[in-house]
């Protein structure tokens, strides 16, 4: 079945056909009737607002939620404390990318997963099997996410926490607006940044309050083009459009920091995860290529005539005036100022490879005081 925002309403205002690709089985508002460019320009100096419902919200509780969740990801989820969370990697009985995922620890026994399009929910139903434990996809939820330096200051007179004492990926429940809410410090954009979890019944009007509060600050509502050029800007992945391989290790992508190496116990794929440090065919760069244009996912990249690459993801960034890919690269080519050449089908483009994220390579922003 088709899943449906309640927000579609809003996005067809906004000029969108909501006929585009989908994602895990919703319609994306991937375009307005504004440009997407000036909508990243909006969420790099105000602040843009995303209906990013889409998401895949599993609702796990009982005594056994902790242990169940802890044996299907690379994270010792025994050692998180209510109200925070988790980016965790996923991987099969190979050590292979699965899904995106997030443990959210709501309470004792109450977590919420977040997850894309892959193996997370026929892992958790093989994992649940003959434990005291419950969980279910939470078709209701909304998730709003108001990204941008002045995304606290739009909220803060309206919400009932003080907001610059919410650490970055924690999260409270709370009232926006008078209605209930979670409410979340993170992103997907590279910027300082809320995500809003609430009900179907209270999504519009939570959309709509939330514009109409931040109209004097250059407020803007933000499709999901932009949201795909402001990931690039700051080298977030996607999985599994960067991940074309098919058997990617998080190791071969950077996300070792997704691993508690020195976790106890056993979960999914954990003796080929461990095996597999060390012996990367490929890594994750950036590169910055000499084009007026976006070059395309999937150009292969040379030196010479050895190719030693593949383009995962790319954009030409008109808040950077940059053309920007992010690569696979063997890792003996990464070595940053490294020149290459991209083939497409538009033609061969020269490349550096430089520094990542593209925009604020220190990743300050998204960490910044609210």
């Amino acid at each position: 079945m088709t899943r449906q925002s309640i927000l579609n309403i809003r996005h067809r205002e906004l000029g969108s056909k909501l006929d585009g690709d989908m994602w895990n089985d919703m319609p994306l508002p991937w375009y307005y009737n504004s440009d997407p460019n000036d909508e990243v320009v909006a969420v790099r100096s105000t602040a843009g607002l995303y209906d990013i419902s889409a998401l895949n919200i599993l609702r796990v509780s009982g005594p056994d939620a902790c242990a169940v969740i802890d044996s299907i990801c690379a994270i010792d989820v025994t050692k998180m404390k209510p109200g925070t969370a988790r980016l965790a990697a996923e991987v099969d009985e190979r050590a292979v990318i699965c899904d995106d995922l997030m443990v959210i620890y709501d309470a004792p026994n109450q977590y919420r997963i977040s997850h894309g399009g892959g193996s997370t929910q026929s892992h958790l139903r093989r994992a649940a099997e003959g434990r005291d434990v419950e969980w279910h996809q939470d078709f209701d939820v909304h998730m709003l996410s108001l990204q941008g330096p002045r995304a606290a200051a739009i909220l803060q007179p309206h919400i009932g926490i003080d907001l610059a004492k919410l650490p970055y990926f924690a999260h409270v429940e709370t009232q926006l607006f008078d209605r209930k809410i979670i409410i979340s410090r993170g992103g997907y954009s590279g910027e300082q940044g809320f995500e809003v979890s609430c009900s179907a019944s209270d999504a519009i009007a939570l959309w709509d309050a939330i514009l109409e509060a931040g109209k004097p600050l250059g407020i803007v509502p933000a499709s999901w083009t932009s949201l795909e050029l402001a990931r690039i800007e700051a080298a977030l992945l996607f999985y599994p459009f960067d991940m074309p391989e098919r058997d990617v290790t998080p190791w071969e992508v950077n996300l070792d920091w997704m691993i508690d190496v020195d976790k106890p116990g056993d979960y999914i794929g954990k003796a080929a995860l461990l095996n597999a440090r060390g012996k990367e065919r490929f890594k994750q760069a950036g590169v910055l290529v000499k084009h007026d244009g976006a070059v395309a996912a999937g150009s292969k990249i040379f030196i010479g005539k050895e190719q030693v690459g593949v383009v995962t993801s790319a954009t030409f960034s008109r808040y950077l005036m940059q053309s920007l890919a992010m690569v696979h690269l063997k890792p003996t080519h990464t070595a940053l100022g490294t020149k290459v050449e991209i083939h497409d089908a538009s033609g061969t483009f020269s490349g550096t490879v430089t520094r990542t994220p593209f925009y604020d390579p220190q990743r300050v922003r998204t960490r910044v005081a609210a």
